[in-house]
């Protein structure tokens, strides 16, 4: 995305940057192995688990959760002791035509797809606070289909909403992740090869960053770009999300243990920071590859 007023010495007229992390590994094949590490930054069966948006609302970011799950959430689902979940503004709905939100059909209501309502909300949020610190969280399930052929439906109504927002400059001083939780577990026909199952464990991870005063920008460019070879967890993007949130104050905060609420996890690394080879040995790599659907 070229334009003028980027730091990077390499390419001088861009100013966002795009970046796909291909091997990013999910723990598990469904939502409940990867969201707590994802939110939570603590394993699944931690007695006293704190979401992350505690530690936004702390340094005075309004929160926003939309979802199309038919449940109170797809995050706090799967947890009944957790801490400061509340967020400031929530939008739920579900197609009444379906019984779960697993269905694989197209999810719509009223005349319009689901996720459209989810954006236009957060639209909604972005424009009311436009002077205010924020975190919009969208999270739709018509990713719930084998073939993916219900999911490219949403891809101009993403198109138009971060459009929308770019063009009226309220990214400014913005990051974007566009992030599945796993990869393509649905039953499909593509069930047949032997890429399905490796597949799994393959979620989606692109992060879209502008150029930001209170980093040094082009240390972290090159990480991102190391970065996106390097195998990575839901550890690392929890700790990515930290650092959006503390900035240079990040490498000095504490790490938290399973039952400590400190914002940062010890499980993990932030794509801003070295995650070299080196920091994933061979027993690490074993350790994943029992864990991961790999």
């Amino acid at each position: 995305m070229k334009y003028s007023g980027g730091y990077n010495p390499k390419y001088t007229n861009e100013k966002y940057h795009s970046f796909q992390f291909f091997k990013y590994h999910a723990f598990k094949n469904n939502t409940s192995g990867n969201f707590p590490r994802l939110f939570y930054g603590v394993d699944r069966s931690s007695e006293k688990i704190v979401l992350l948006t505690k530690f936004f609302k702390e340094n005075g970011f309004i929160t926003n959760y939309n979802s199309d799950a038919c449940q109170k959430d797809n995050i706090r689902t799967f947890h009944n002791l957790t801490e400061n979940e509340v967020y400031d503004h929530q939008f739920l709905l579900c197609d009444p035509n379906i019984y779960s939100y697993l269905s694989p059909y197209k999810k719509c209501l009223h005349g319009k797809t689901n996720i459209e309502y989810l954006c236009e909300y957060s639209n909604q949020f972005w424009r009311k606070y436009n002077q205010n610190r924020k975190l919009s969280v969208i999270i739709s399930n018509d990713g719930h289909e084998g073939t993916l052929e219900a999911l490219k439906y949403t891809d101009i109504i993403l198109y138009n909403y971060l459009n929308s927002l770019f063009h009226d400059n309220l990214l400014k001083d913005s990051s974007v992740i566009l992030l599945s939780d796993h990869g393509v577990v649905m039953p499909s026909v593509y069930g047949a090869y032997d890429f399905y199952s490796k597949e799994m464990g393959l979620p989606m991870l692109y992060l879209l960053i502008n150029d930001r005063k209170n980093i040094n920008y082009i240390e972290q460019y090159f990480y991102l770009h190391e970065n996106q070879q390097i195998l990575i967890t839901a550890f690392d993007i929890y700790n990515t999300i930290i650092h959006l949130l503390y900035g240079d104050e990040y490498i000095t905060i504490k790490t938290k243990e399973s039952q400590l609420e400190a914002p940062k996890s010890h499980l993990g690394q932030s794509l801003f920071t070295n995650i070299s080879k080196k920091n994933r040995t061979t027993i690490n790599l074993e350790l994943l590859k029992y864990i991961l659907c790999v």
